[in-house]
């Protein structure tokens, strides 16, 4: 239970700690008011930079979203309308997002290979590298081996997610199981996870200390590998229980909540917001239902419209608590929906032509890159964009040199991103 304020101040009240000033700052005119403030700006100024990566998961149509074709045969039922670019349309289902184009990149001419949930979704988030004959990490495992934790101590790859949670260390590939994902099904934290009743701060500390002791003597003469993922695990669980205000969307004003939306995603984005504020440095929001392959229509009247709350919600939020320079914001899929519309009312798998969305950390704003046909067939640009670019671009978006960092596998040095592709150099401020 929150304690009661106190109508006196101390003298820790006017110390504009990092903690202090991320989280008091509220969103809109009372947020701005405070990053006039000399010590704010240089707080801001000096953040390290984080990813918030959304994923909609079976693959949001371009159609009705990022790339609408209007009245052509294969445009379907909703109409476009003008965005805050200049010459540049969203579909209608989008109106929030539409009035926020200013401060995206929307890339609308990628080109993948994959048209299967089972092998396309690892390609898109590892990034389909050249062959080497080993698994490449998850791009959020990727961005924890190479960027850290931070000054946090919080895990560096979170996934807010609907469902089960628990540790995946598969994501982080060859890199080792410490750099898995942390997963939060359906927004919340693990079961057991406060102190059992009664148990003191001292005698916790004890208990601690004997277990780092029983570790040690267990990973004497073993793979490293063997234990670090289990230590790791055991020490992010301890920083998370500290923080159990990071899952407690009961505390969001009654504004917030109708303004990311009452729906799953819109709670999942509040919890993404929380982490992200406490440093989190990779935070994956997913959204399950895309993969509509029938009454497509309808399904889209009801989940874009609550992906547009949540979305538009999120950069408002990150711009106007003066994070967004420091947040690489994605949104994407696996792939889009197919021109075609099938004879259950709905779009297929279109891996040939479809969009995504980007914001934040060392991102171009106001940019629509790329485009399709009339009809929304094939890409209608001098370049297709296929995943090894995105991977290369978020890289250097968050100031890390793709041509010239490498993993080590062991003894084997491996490219970060896939060689044979180049940054999009039109998306990156």
């Amino acid at each position: 239970m929150k304690a009661a304020s106190s109508p006196l101040c101390n003298p820790q009240d006017h110390q504009w700690s990092r903690r202090k000033m991320l989280g008091s700052l509220a969103a809109g005119a009372g947020g701005l008011a405070g990053l006039l403030h000399p010590a704010v700006a240089e707080t801001l100024a000096k953040r390290e930079k984080q990813v918030l990566f959304i994923w909609l998961d079976g693959g949001i149509s371009q159609f009705e979203s990022w790339d609408p074709k209007p009245g052509t045969r294969f445009g379907g039922p909703f109409r476009s309308i003008p965005t805050s670019v200049p010459g540049t349309h969203f579909c209608e289902l989008m109106p929030r997002t539409a009035r926020l184009a200013h401060l995206l990149s929307v890339v609308r001419n990628i080109t993948t290979k994959d048209n299967a949930h089972s092998s396309g979704v690892p390609r898109i988030l590892r990034g389909d590298p050249a062959n080497r004959g080993v698994k490449y990490p998850y791009f959020g495992s990727a961005v924890a081996k190479l960027m850290g934790a931070g000054v946090s101590g919080l895990p560096p790859y979170v996934w807010i997610k609907p469902g089960n949670g628990g540790f995946l260390s598969e994501n982080a590939g060859f890199l080792g199981a410490k750099y898995g994902a942390i997963a939060f099904g359906d927004g919340r934290p693990p079961e057991n996870f406060t102190l059992p009743e009664g148990l003191a701060t001292a005698e916790d500390e004890a208990r601690q200390l004997l277990r780092e002791r029983f570790t040690k003597s267990y990973a004497a003469g073993r793979r490293a590998g063997a234990t670090e993922a289990q230590t790791t695990v055991y020490d992010m669980a301890r920083q998370l229980m500290k923080r159990q205000e990071l899952f407690d969307t009961s505390r969001v004003s009654e504004r917030d909540l109708d303004r990311y939306g009452r729906s799953e995603i819109g709670q999942h984005m509040l919890v993404g917001r929380n982490m992200l504020e406490a440093g989190v440095r990779f935070v994956q929001v997913t959204s399950y239902g895309w993969d509509t392959h029938g009454d497509h229509f309808n399904g889209s009247a009801s989940l874009i419209p609550k992906f547009d709350a949540a979305f538009a919600s999120i950069v408002e939020d990150l711009r106007d608590r003066g994070l967004l320079d420091n947040v690489l914001v994605v949104s994407m899929s696996e792939f889009g929906r197919t021109p075609r519309i099938n004879g259950h009312i709905g779009r297929d798998h279109y891996p040939e032509a479809w969009s995504l969305a980007m914001a934040g950390a060392g991102i171009a704003r106001g940019r629509i890159i790329g485009g399709t046909d009339a009809e929304g067939v094939f890409v209608d640009a001098p370049q297709a964009y296929d995943i090894g670019s995105l991977f290369h671009t978020w890289y250097a978006a968050l100031g890390i040199d793709s041509e010239k960092v490498e993993f080590m596998n062991g003894d084997q040095p491996l490219p970060i991103a896939h060689q044979e592709m180049a940054p999009i150099k039109e998306a990156l401020a």
